[in-house]
């Protein structure tokens, strides 16, 4: 594909789709003029590792065919409905060398189907030669856990991933880059759903600053695009990280992009199961002991109440909620994923880095019922919820207040507990996909 080219044909298998997509070259597009102005943010993947021990075997995260069940997959897959012809956008700084092998292997030990292609773009330029740093680690393990379980929930989608370089001061200036990686997606209609597994504590944003990345979303939700935009909460609960990325804020805060309203808000659950899938226990919010691992979750500084959530503005107030809708990300129940970039081997992984893909995978699922993307979902999502039967399951147990030591001293950071409804931990709940698909779908006829 020739730069300046606005369409792109999907041929069948990697390699072909690979090739072009080799139209986002080193320095094919530079990064939004206004974005690259803003100050530095740092942006972080949002994911817990229990341990850095690799094993040989999947070391006793759920697996697949555990996540499928619990979330009543089986019967869309059996029907059919396994994401056949639509596509997955996966955007992550710095991306993973091994990327394709790792997804490879992880197909082959759970006998899952190769995607119909996985294509790997940089459409914000080169991505500096990988160096085993905790920075490109830790973005690398995010890639391979948007990219793996992402693939499970829509097995038959395509998935593109977007991969973004990002300063000499690795971890921080991000924004612009993936703005453009965005922007690029959506100009040659690559998918119909944006999942983004990071983000950056409001509070850290200069003020202004936030408008001039915000145009990826505003293009997303436009008539000409409509693009689904899902985004993690935050794995801290109630705070998130300073820029130093060391410390937590004492006081309740949450992050962008999940918190802009054309964006939803992926919040974690800590889902208890059998080996067969089957719940032992009903979900509840995930809060893990010790240091912050929860459910990101409160009210936005930046964005006043959407009219979507003005059902909810006694739990809201005047400001944007977040999250909207929630799914496993528990480090006492993690899944399992395969690298091979740093080590070679299985391990376990757990956060909303979890939860997003797999619900950017339910959405492609719900774009293939439709016929067509579905565009911005947070208006339906709260429509669906008044409903009965909708799919739908609320949240009524656990708490994000997070309790932690720092500086020499103990701060507790109250959040909010799961209620009868919205809240501000766990949304408007879970899924259960083999009604929530066909029922989201259905109301984007309308």
């Amino acid at each position: 594909m020739r730069r300046g080219r606005t369409t792109i044909r999907w041929a069948a298998g990697c390699a072909a789709v690979g090739a072009l997509l080799a139209a986002a070259p080193a320095s094919g597009v530079q990064p939004d003029s206004r974005a690259a102005r803003t100050a530095t943010v740092s942006v972080f993947p949002m994911l817990r590792v229990p341990t850095a021990r690799m094993t040989a075997l999947p070391s006793g995260g759920y697996t697949p065919a555990q996540i499928r069940a619990a979330y009543f997959l089986g019967p869309l897959l059996r029907s059919g409905i396994n994401g056949k012809g639509q596509s997955i956008v996966i955007v992550d700084s710095f991306g993973s060398p091994t990327i394709r092998h790792d997804l490879a292997v992880f197909d082959r030990h759970f006998k899952l189907p190769t995607p119909p292609a996985l294509a790997i773009i940089h459409p914000a330029g080169p991505i500096p030669a990988f160096r085993p740093t905790n920075t490109r680690i830790g973005w690398a393990e995010e890639t391979t856990l948007d990219v793996e379980w992402a693939h499970v929930m829509a097995p038959r989608a395509r998935i593109v991933l977007a991969e973004t370089p990002v300063s000499e001061n690795e971890g921080r200036s991000g924004f612009p880059q993936i703005v453009t990686a965005e922007k690029f997606a959506m100009k040659h209609r690559l998918g119909g759903v944006i999942s983004q597994s990071f983000g950056a504590t409001e509070e850290t944003f200069p003020k202004g600053t936030v408008r001039a990345l915000r145009g990826a979303y505003l293009e997303a939700a436009q008539p000409s695009h409509n693009v689904t935009v899902v985004s993690a909460s935050g794995d801290a609960g109630a705070t998130d990280y300073h820029n130093d990325l060391t410390t937590f804020y004492t006081k309740p805060v949450t992050s962008w992009p999940a918190s802009d309203p054309l964006v939803t808000a992926v919040g974690g659950t800590d889902l208890r199961l059998d080996g067969r899938g089957n719940r032992t226990a009903p979900d509840q919010v995930w809060n893990d002991p010790g240091y912050p691992s929860a459910s990101g979750g409160g009210k936005s500084i930046f964005f006043g109440r959407p009219a979507y959530q003005h059902a909810d503005a006694s739990v809201v107030g005047s400001h944007r909620g977040v999250p909207d809708i929630s799914l496993s990300a528990s480090c006492g129940h993690p899944v399992d994923i395969y690298q091979s970039f740093s080590g070679n081997g299985w391990q376990i992984i757990c956060g909303t880095s979890e939860a997003t893909p797999l619900f950017a995978g339910v959405i492609a699922l719900a774009d293939q019922v439709a016929g067509h993307s579905l565009g911005p979902i947070n208006a339906d999502l709260y429509k669906l919820a008044a409903m009965p039967r909708s799919g739908i399951v609320d949240i009524t147990r656990g708490t994000n207040t997070v309790s932690f030591r720092q500086n020499g001293k103990n701060y507790t950071v109250h959040g909010w507990a799961a209620v009868r409804g919205y809240d501000l931990s766990s949304g408007l709940g879970t899924i259960r996909a083999s009604v929530f698909v066909r029922k989201l779908a259905a109301l984007a006829k309308r």
